[in-house]
This record gives structure tokens, sequence and C-alpha cells, in this order.
């Protein structure tokens, strides 16, 4: 197992080569000078940001920077590069690349994956570099064959010239010696084989066969295995403690004071489990012990009786409401969230010889590695971190605070030298914070007596996610993008002509990080049950309403049609179901989702089916944008129906999947159905935009069935029998 984690990453970085005297492509981020850069595999390399490497054996290694937690990237990204080479599926294999200069995400400036920004950000370098190989295998055929190079035609995995034909690995030596083109033409949309039309997952048989390696999966001899006591409110600090009882367990190897708790190391897990629950430690609480989830709200209400800091000011929205012919108010709340992916948090370090290695599931490995570097008073370079499989993300394994890595690292800091694997409980996770903030929003509307909006005023309170970390660089004014987007931008404000938005950002103990679709969670719940409520205030159809409302936006428009018409809007539906309807732009694409639903005997919700239309642009992978939207609806359910963080005296109250709930199988849609609006406008995510209009499309179902307003999440929290 170590030979397949460690096998050639380092290697292929040094000779720069995998496969002996093969072809190694590397290539720049866009809008540099020149694309590429061609080196035969026994000379030097140039500094690449993503490679593409041909064997003599015809394997073609494809080595990304972007991590894959399941959302597929592994085979979207290898499409592109499969596409423009006509390179032979079966041959591909892929890899993560190790953290470095040349990995950096082309828009954000440093290595990263996140933002549903994969595919559309690497859609042309990634083209560039299976076309620029392709030329090169051309050209060294066409020698080989004494024909001209337009002579040849190239067909999965071949260079082929009348009778003559030779197949990639063969041509690699002699491509690898002539010189780079300085720019290559891209195929035409019409003659795509792949992008477009999709492709078998290259991660699936791994983990069908159970050889995929996940960060949980890492072992070595001689390892230890170690667990953290943390403290039981956030901030606090440990005071002493006794680790008399922990060392007698068998097992135990020894017990250590890090800063973020004490470090319990063993045999096995067991044992560290054992050891940890032995411990006796006096804790400094701290002041977050004055942290409570009913108080907080409280104080959000008092501040959003307040100004705020200013996001947006047109008008006077305050004056404009003695005008409207009716004003609708509310209020929302939204709780903090754990991101509980399957795999818990989990960092294998080994140190050594003045070098560590690192195996973990990370989203961001760059700074990992500078993080890890900066404790052990290492170089970067001497830091390697292996990024394996991720047992779901959702932006929990990309913070800046790298808190899981860093406490390996201190760890392996005091215990001296050898491997040690760190491991969160399932408990640990959920209680180990950077939970999407709570959030409350306070809105008031004036319609005129069309029934349009013509005042608005809208107050939002919750803690920022950007303050205090190295992402604060973002923030503007004191404001924080990702407390506001979705209300600040949306298509609805545009003609409203007096309207003003307020933020507050109040601080406290419980660390905060984005969580998949990020402000978007609340802010999409917030704008589509408003519209929704104003469309029944003015007497009208809720379809319609928006229909009029996003008449200069076509995008919005597109999705929200298409969504509608699938689902059949306007037709009977049985006895006792109920539709609601929600559409959102996040992270350049625009989703609708129309939910059906019925209310159980016992007053919960029951979603049947949920039908849902995204415009992204081009779907590069049809069946991978499908399958993201389908994930991204049921991750929705489980934050609109039941999962909630609260916390008492600073003790967040819940601890494991069964009172942390997301959505079980009798939660989810009994039937999905997803469609793709045909599209030639701008490339947007797949990821994270099928998350946002899950939670109003299913708050505006129940008001059809019902009456009644939800919104307060979970939606679990409010009696609809009552």
């Amino acid at each position: 197992m170590t030979d397949i984690l460690k096998s050639s990453r380092r290697g292929f970085l040094k000779t720069g080569a995998v496969f002996g005297s093969g072809l190694l492509i590397s290539f720049a981020v866009p809008g540099a000078r020149r694309i590429a850069s061609l080196t035969n595999a026994q000379g030097g390399m140039f500094a690449p940001n993503a490679y593409l490497s041909i064997g003599t054996d015809n394997t073609l290694k494809v080595l990304l920077a972007h991590a894959e937690m399941g959302q597929g990237i592994w085979t979207t990204l290898t499409m592109m590069i499969a596409e423009e080479l006509d390179a032979d599926w079966s041959k591909i294999v892929v890899e993560h690349a190790p953290p470095g200069e040349p990995y950096k995400h082309p828009a954000f400036g440093i290595q990263l994956t996140g933002g549903s920004s994969t595919t559309w950000s690497e859609f042309e370098r990634y083209r560039k570099a299976g076309a620029m190989a392709r030329a090169l295998l051309v050209q060294a055929a066409a020698a080989r064959f004494g024909v001209q190079p337009s002579a040849c035609k190239t067909e999965n995995g071949y260079v082929i010239a009348g009778d003559k034909r030779a197949s990639y690995g063969e041509l690699a030596a002699d491509a690898a010696k002539l010189p780079p083109p300085t720019d290559v033409p891209l195929k035409e949309a019409k003659d795509w084989k792949y992008i477009g039309k999709g492709a078998k997952r290259l991660d699936t048989p791994a983990k069908i066969n159970g050889t995929a390696i996940f960060g949980m999966d890492v072992h070595f001899p001689g390892m230890l295995t170690a667990l953290v006591a943390h403290a039981p409110v956030f901030g606090g600090k440990v005071k002493s403690f006794d680790a008399s009882k922990a060392k007698a367990i068998p097992g135990v190897r020894k017990v250590v004071q890090v800063p973020s708790g004490i470090a319990v190391l063993a045999d096995h897990y067991w044992a560290a489990k054992k050891g940890r629950d032995a411990l006796k430690i006096e804790w400094d609480l701290g002041p977050g012990t004055s942290v409570n989830t009913t108080q907080l709200f409280a104080d959000y209400r008092k501040l959003a009786d307040t100004p705020g800091i200013k996001v947006v000011q047109e008008g006077n929205a305050d004056a404009a409401f003695s005008k409207a012919a009716k004003i609708v108010e509310a209020e929302y709340t939204f709780p903090y969230l754990a991101h509980a992916p399957m795999e818990p948090l989990n960092c294998t370090i080994k140190l050594e010889d003045g070098k560590c290695e690192i195996w973990t599931g990370t989203q961001a490995p760059g700074l990992e590695q500078a993080a890890a570097a900066k404790i052990l008073g290492l170089k970067p370079d001497q830091i390697t971190v292996n990024t394996t499989f991720l047992g779901g993300g959702f932006g929990r394994r990309a913070t800046a605070a790298c808190d899981w890595v860093t406490e390996a690292a201190e760890i392996i800091k005091a215990h001296g030298k050898g491997t040690v694997k760190l491991v969160w409980s399932r408990e640990d996770d959920t209680r180990g914070g950077y939970y999407r903030p709570a959030f409350l929003h306070r809105v008031k509307v004036g319609l005129n007596a069309e029934g349009a909006p013509i005042a608005w005023k809208h107050m939002i309170v919750g803690q920022s996610i950007m303050a205090g970390t190295m992402f604060e660089v973002m923030m503007k004014d004191g404001i924080d993008p990702a407390s506001v987007e979705g209300v600040n931008d949306s298509p609805y404000m545009e003609a409203i002509p007096d309207r003003y938005i307020g933020l507050h950002s109040p601080r406290n103990q419980v660390p905060v990080l984005w969580w998949r679709s990020v402000g978007h969670t609340h802010t999409a719940a917030v704008m589509e049950t408003m519209i929704d409520e104003l469309a029944h205030t003015a007497g009208q159809d809720p379809l319609e309403y928006r229909r009029k409302l996003l008449k200069n936006h076509p995008r919005h428009l597109s999705a929200l049609n298409l969504a509608a018409e699938k689902a059949g809007w306007g037709k009977p539906l049985p006895a006792g179901r109920f539709r609601g309807i929600a559409v959102h732009e996040s992270f350049l694409s625009y989703v609708a989702h129309v939910a059906e639903i019925s209310i159980n005997d016992d007053g919960s919700i029951r979603v049947h089916r949920v039908v849902s239309a995204i415009d992204c642009g081009l779907a590069v992978n049809p069946d991978g944008v499908k399958a993201q939207i389908e994930s991204g609806i049921n991750f929705g359910v489980g934050g609109a129906l039941t999962s909630e963080i609260t916390l008492e005296n600073g003790r967040v109250q819940q601890s494991n999947y069964h009172d942390y709930r997301v959505a079980r199988m009798f939660d989810t849609p009994l039937e999905i159905e997803v469609y793709i609006v045909d599209s030639k406008e701008k490339m947007g995510g797949v990821g994270e935009p099928g998350v946002p209009p899950v939670a109003p499309a299913i708050a505006n179902a129940v008001f059809a069935a019902t009456g009644k307003r939800l919104r307060d999440l979970p939606f679990s929290k409010t009696n609809l029998k009552a």
C-alpha cells in the first residue's frame, strides 16, 4: 500500500519521468507568455502546473493539482486531456499532484480544490496540454513514416498514416526530443468525442474493489495511533493533567501535551481511545463558556434592530415603505452546521532525518505543507504531502488554520521522530468546530398596487468566515462577501428603487468555515421564500411572479422554465402532494428546483420528488453534472430538514450521526430528475450550486400544503400539525 501511495510522486518531480524514456508535457497557467515546455525524460524540467506523461508501455499518466473527494474531477479533467490527445481511455491513470508553486489554482493563487471552480478554471490549459502532446506525437510519427504531419491522423492512442501506425508509447521517446510548438489548435466542438458526452469514471474501479487509498487507510509497521483530548469548550486551555491511569492502559506508549490538548499515542486506535478516556485534565475553559445558541440568536435580534455596516444602499427604503400598498416582514434563523463527512479527519505523519512526510485527504496541500514546516522548523521542500482520496470534504478539509494537520505536526514534534497517525473520532469531528456560521436575517419588503417590490430592507447577522484568516484580504470595508452573497447580488434587487442591505459580523469563540455552497446556504433560502411569499401576497402564481421579476435574466429563466416544464408545474398532483419552486445562481451556475412533498401523520415532511434544471454553460461531463446536482439535493435535504449544531454553556450538544442528523435514505427524495440547459454561456461550477435552492423549494411546497411559512431551520423544529 505504501508503494501505491508513494509510487513516483517524488520520483516524477525529481527525474521528470515516471516511465523511463517517455514523453513528458508540462504546461503553464493561462495568460503566461508560453503555455508549455517539453523536455527529454532524462533531462531537466520546466516548472509545470500539471503534467501529462506517456510511457513506452502506452500508459498515459495525468497528475492533477485538484483533490478528488467524490465530485469526479479525476474523470472530468482527464477527459479534457484525452479529448485533444485522442487517448485510449483504458490506458489512463491519475494521481494527485504534490504541493508546489506550479500547481496553484489559476484563479485563487493557492493550491486549492473548492468554490466549484475546478472544471472551468482548467478547461483551456488541460486541453492545450493534450493538444500539444498530440502535435508532437504526430511530428515524431511523420518523421518515422516519411510523410508530412498533415498525412497523419490520431485515434485511440495511435498515430496512423495510410497502412502505417505507431502507438503513442512507441513514439514517446522520439516526441520527447522535439522542440515544442508555440501554440496548438484545439478541436472544434463538433469533433469532440469525450467533452459533452462523458466517460467512465476513473476512480470507480478502485473504490469498488477496495484498492482506493483514503487517509484512514494509511498504515505503516510500527506506526503509533494518536487521539487528542480537546477542551470541551472552544478556546479552552489545559491547566494541568494527570496521565498516570492513561499510561497504565495496555498499548499506550506516550502522553504528550500539544497546543490543542493532550495527545495519547498508542499501538492502535482502541488503546489510544481508552488511554484518552482515562486522562484527568483540569481545563481553563475561558470565555467560550458564554456561548449559548438561544442567547446567541437573542443577541443577533438586537443587532438586527441597528443599521450595521452598509452593504447596499439605493434610495431610501424606510421612507419608501410609506408609499407601499402592502408590507411583508419576516425573520429567518439558520443554525451552525457541521460538514459531517463520512471519513473523519485524520493525518499520518512521519519525521526522520530532518524530513517529514504527510498522508492526508486535503483540499489545500500547499497550506498543510507550509503549516507543518513552520511547526517543525523545516523548509517547505523538506515536507512531502501525499494527498489521498478524500472521504468527503464539503469545505472542512480546506481550512486556513490547517487544524488537524497542524495538530499532527505538533504531536510528532513532541514525540521526536517516527510515524504517528492522528485520528479524530466521529465525536471529535462533530464537536471540533469550523461550522457553517449561524445566521439571522430580518427582511421588510414593500409592494406596490400591482404586487411588485418597491422597497426592500434586509439585515444580516452572522459570523464572518474570513475575518482573522489569510482570506481576510477578500473583505472590503468590513464586509465578508461570503456573508452577503446571494442577497447583495440578487437579480430581484436590481429593479427595486429603494433598498438597504446591512451586515453585522459578531465574533465569538466558535470557529466557522465555508460549508458546501457557503453563504448561499442561507441567502438563497431567504430570497426564494421571500419571493414566494411576495407572490402569494400579490395574489400571483409563484412561477409567473418570478418570471416577471427575472425577465431581464435569461439564465435564471432558462433553468426556471425547464424545471417547471419537466415537473409539470400547474398540473394536478395526487391527493396530499404539493409543489414548491426556487431558482438561484451560485458559483456561476443557475439552478432551479421543483420540490414535491407531503406531510406525514407525525407532522414531518416527506420529499417525494425533486426536479432540477441547471444552466452551467458547457457541461463537460453531463453524467458528472447530474451526479453532483443529485448529491447537492440530498446534501441540502439534510440541512433543510434535520441538521443542527447547538451549544449550551459553550459545549456542543451533538456528537454523532444519531443526534447530528444528516439526510438518511428515508429523508431523501424518492425521485430526482436533473436536466441540463443547452447553453453556450460562460461555464460555471456544479459541486455546490445544487444545494442552495433545496431548502426554499421544500419550504415553499410546505406553505402550499399547510399555509405555514418555515423560517427557522432545520424545518423539523416547526410542528406542522399544531
